[in-house]
């Protein structure tokens, strides 16, 4: 692991694995998928736009060339399926979600639920957004200055609260550390890949940790189950039109523009486990990787400072917009830590990526932790250089170099709600404090289907000299 200890120079390259020259045998790849998948990549992957990789089950593709990637994933998605690694994941809990859904049920749910995250919609929870980070600043206060914790812990309870605020706003049923510990059990549990699905062993058969994975589901229906049962109470004795201001009244008022049916409760409840656990780990990861980055780049720690005084003490409406230095910040963190790491696809009939003939059912693998530190598409692609997304570069980024929330049909739908929260959460705190990394902390990132420090993030926190509320939402 790395060390680090105070400010380093801007094009600073942060802490991660270095590829190992060679692939790795079946033996050292099944213990390292284990460990920690991110280390699995060889450094022939960051080099070639498309390598074939030799499975027991089928042949692997690992695909990041972007015309190939768009090929995948725009022009000819229909012959790109989930395959059943990723279908196995995405069944603990999300089967009848948004996520896992295909065909004519993907395309009624997309139609039902877009309007939730239109950019009209998201825009208008920046208040809630700024009052978690009020409640955040309170608590960070109320400690001794100076005092050290673990800030990536912190800013998975602000996104725990952004969520209550923002989409369940009776509450969620439960404690919040509670609720946070939970939620790292279910990402290390589904997150493993191990012998058998390389193997392509049936998903009937057991695979380990299922026992824990259904207790921690079972934690979050009973959560799940609670806001539904509170909220339908509330709706039931209100006119249509009105109803609490946050997502999961219209989610559970939807219909169908062309059935007119609603959401089954199944569905309901997978999209609200597919909100808690999209919403709240991957917008707390990109918060601490981007409040890690910045503790170790001064210069963009000031220009960051800058922006949020200007910028956070003008009107509220269009403030995501205005913070264009932040959001940078906040792009290149997701770029170098992108939240969800890779994603896999499996042929059905024979195609051709990038004159490499492809037949049926071959594994198709996307990363963009790989895509986005490779060496044809990227310069110094492990530098931190939020430059790359300011105005005057970030036209030169590909359309499908960069794919933080993926892209096509299948992009993420709250894509805009988590760099909108990001930004917003990241302007604020560092105007009001500097966050220091503890100068005996050990920074590396550890994937479990999202991106995450390994061992927290432990950082010195003093309050700065500022107001503690932007002037615009007084």
């Amino acid at each position: 692991m790395l060390r680090i200890d105070g400010d380093i120079a801007q094009n600073y390259c942060p802490p991660a694995p270095q590829p190992p020259e060679a692939r790795l045998r079946l033996f050292r790849l099944l213990a390292t998928l284990k460990r920690n998948p991110l280390e699995c990549w060889s450094a022939e992957f960051f080099r070639e736009p498309i390598a074939r990789v030799g499975l027991p089950f089928t042949d692997a593709f690992l695909v990041h060339d972007p015309a190939a990637i768009r090929h995948v994933l725009v022009d000819n998605a229909d012959n790109y399926r989930k395959d059943p690694i990723q279908r196995r994941i995405l069944a603990s809990g999300l089967a009848d979600g948004l996520l896992s859904v295909e065909d004519a049920r993907w395309e009624t749910q997309r139609r039902m639920l877009a309007p939730l995250f239109a950019r009209r919609a998201v825009a208008a929870f920046t208040e809630a957004i700024l009052t978690a980070v009020d409640r955040l600043t309170a608590r960070w206060r109320s400690r001794v200055p100076g005092a050290a914790f673990d800030v990536a812990a912190e800013m998975a309870l602000l996104t725990l609260d952004v969520l209550a605020l923002t989409i369940f706003s009776d509450g969620i049923a439960g404690d919040y550390d509670e609720f946070r510990s939970a939620m790292n059990a279910y990402f290390a549990v589904i997150g493993r890949i191990g012998a058998l699905d390389l193997l392509g062993v049936p998903q009937s058969v057991p695979r380990p940790g299922r026992a824990r994975l259904r207790r921690t589901l079972d934690y979050f229906e009973g959560i799940i189950d609670r806001i539904i049962d509170t909220r339908r109470r509330v709706l039931a004795g209100l006119p249509a039109g009105e109803g609490p201001s946050d997502l999961l009244t219209p989610l559970l008022r939807a219909l169908d523009p062309s059935t007119g049916q609603s959401l089954s409760l199944a569905e309901v409840r997978s999209n609200i486990l597919t909100f808690l656990s999209a919403g709240h780990e991957t917008t707390a990861n990109a918060l601490s990787w981007s409040i890690f980055l910045l503790s170790q780049s001064p210069d963009w720690r000031y220009r960051v400072r800058e922006e949020a005084a200007r910028e956070l003490a003008g009107p509220v409406e269009g403030l995501t917009d205005r913070l264009v230095v932040t959001r940078a910040v906040v792009e290149e963190a997701l770029r170098l830590y992108p939240p969800i790491a890779a994603l896999s696809r499996m042929t059905k009939d024979a195609d051709t990526l990038g004159g490499v003939a492809v037949k049926p059912r071959s594994l198709i693998v996307i990363a963009p932790y790989v895509l986005h530190r490779h060496l044809l598409l990227w310069e110094q692609p492990n530098a931190f250089d939020p430059a790359r997304f300011m105005p005057a570069r970030r036209g030169t980024i590909g359309r499908f170099a960069y794919l933080p929330f993926g892209i096509g049909p299948r992009i993420c739908i709250g894509a805009s709600f988590a760099l909108q929260e990001a930004t917003i959460a990241l302007a604020a705190l560092m105007q009001r404090f500097d966050i220091m990394l503890s100068p005996d902390a050990k920074v590396w990132p550890l994937q479990k289907i999202t991106l995450r420090p390994e061992s927290g993030l432990p950082m010195r926190v003093t309050p700065r000299d500022c107001g503690e509320r932007p002037v615009l939402h007084e």
